[in-house]
């Protein structure tokens, strides 16, 4: 039960740039990992390691490549892949610094999430069992529980190209007894949304996550498309958005639909949409340092207000938002703190203080799954998938229609 050989490579993700991958060979067998990446990326996010040479266009990750080489895995062969805690932590002091920049967040998370299905190989489990056990591990929270999802069926903002600065509006299925369900009332909305876009724009392109990106500017003109799409199919289905506001935010400005407004404005915005349409959640609506005006939506609404540039994974400032009451959910990406330890150190965090995990996947995806296991592993209930539409994404349902069957049957 030792780990005998760490090998990375370079490998291409969903946007066509360089990310790692990492495969560990360990004395039970060979487990593999791919790194995702972000586009709409916060300032306080672990330090994702690039070369910054002329290939690629300076996305290279060699670098982050020769670390896992030469500086981590020296320290890892020859020790027990069940200690988790114990090796993300190991890789952690390697690194040194509070924000992964030595080594690359990149190459600390690949071995990471190699770590976690090299003990769940050792221990004859399946990984989400295994990332329960880890979560679990000083007192019971929860059992394994399949996540509902928050599909990204219209993409805007730095995930598509456009007018709307907006990022993200989302459904999510309501009263979906099994993810199995759920999946279906998704497809079902998101290919009536492409027969109603395709007859008002014609172009039915998709953006980063697989949403539409129909030539449209406002939020209003997003959520009336989904609101008609809804009723077409016939299905429950919520709202959520991710306005990723510190991406339009400017000299102290929100600047979106040619104007600029203020923070108040953008708060009168949310509230009106929320009484407008069945908005369930809103991400982000506000920049990342901003949570005074976070605490005053979550205030006014009473609505799911969910932290992603605000929070960044990180502890110290989730720590911050939850004593401003900032926010109620945490949105969880394990490439934003860069090891599986600290991911579940977070949600830990968050259900301890009553705030709720939305785990995430990024725009630059790969076809691994690993967030269905560890939305499923630590029973946060909630998951943020792009469209039904590319592998990348497709990977992620794919993997949790698995666990829903192996679920029932258990």
């Amino acid at each position: 039960m030792t780990i005998k050989a760490i090998q990375a490579r370079q490998i291409l993700d969903s946007r066509g740039n360089p990310t790692i991958a990492v495969q560990m060979t360990t004395t039970k067998g060979v487990v593999h990992a791919m790194v995702p990446s972000g586009a709409s990326t916060g300032t306080h996010e672990a330090v994702e390691l690039r070369d910054k040479t002329e290939a690629y266009g300076g996305t290279e990750v060699k670098k982050a490549i020769g670390n896992i080489h030469n500086r981590i895995a020296p320290h890892l062969i020859g020790k027990d892949e069940r200690n988790q805690e114990q090796l993300d932590n190991l890789m952690i002091d390697l690194d040194g610094t509070p924000n992964k920049s030595k080594l690359g967040a990149n190459a600390i998370l690949a071995v990471s999430m190699c770590i976690s299905r090299a003990g769940a190989l050792t221990k004859g489990k399946e990984l989400y069992e295994h990332i329960n056990d880890l979560y679990n591990s000083d007192k019971k929270r929860s059992a394994p529980r399949i996540p509902m999802p928050y599909a990204n069926v219209i993409n805007g903002g730095k995930h598509a190209p456009g007018r709307l600065a907006f990022q993200e509006f989302m459904i999510t299925p309501k009263r979906a007894t099994s993810f199995t369900k759920a999946t279906r009332m998704v497809v079902e909305t998101y290919h009536e949304l492409k027969g109603l876009i395709h007859k008002k724009y014609g172009s039915t392109a998709v953006g980063d996550e697989g949403g539409f990106a129909p030539n449209i500017a406002s939020p209003d003109e997003a959520l009336d498309l989904l609101q008609a799409a809804i009723k077409k199919s016939g299905h429950a289905i919520s709202f959520a958005m991710d306005a990723a506001a510190s991406e339009f935010y400017e000299n102290g400005n929100y600047v979106y639909e040619g104007k600029k407004h203020t923070s108040q404005e953008l708060l009168e915005l949310y509230k009106r949409l929320i009484r407008k349409y069945d908005v369930v959640s809103v991400e982000d609506p506000f920049f990342e340092d901003d949570f005074t005006s976070f605490a005053k939506l979550l205030k006014a609404t009473k609505k799911q207000i969910v932290g992603d540039d605000l929070t960044v994974t990180n502890l110290v400032r989730l720590k911050k938002a939850v004593e401003e009451r900032s926010i109620s959910a945490l949105l969880l990406k394990i490439n934003q703190i860069g090891s599986i330890t600290e991911s579940i150190l977070a949600a830990k965090y968050c259900f301890d203080h009553n705030i709720k995990v939305m785990v995430s996947h990024r725009s630059g995806e790969t076809s691994d799954a690993f967030i269905a296991d560890l939305a499923t592993g630590i029973g946060c209930g909630q998951i943020k998938l792009g469209a039904p539409a590319r592998s990348d994404r497709t990977a992620k349902y794919n993997r949790l229609l698995e666990i829903d069957e192996t679920l029932k049957k258990h």
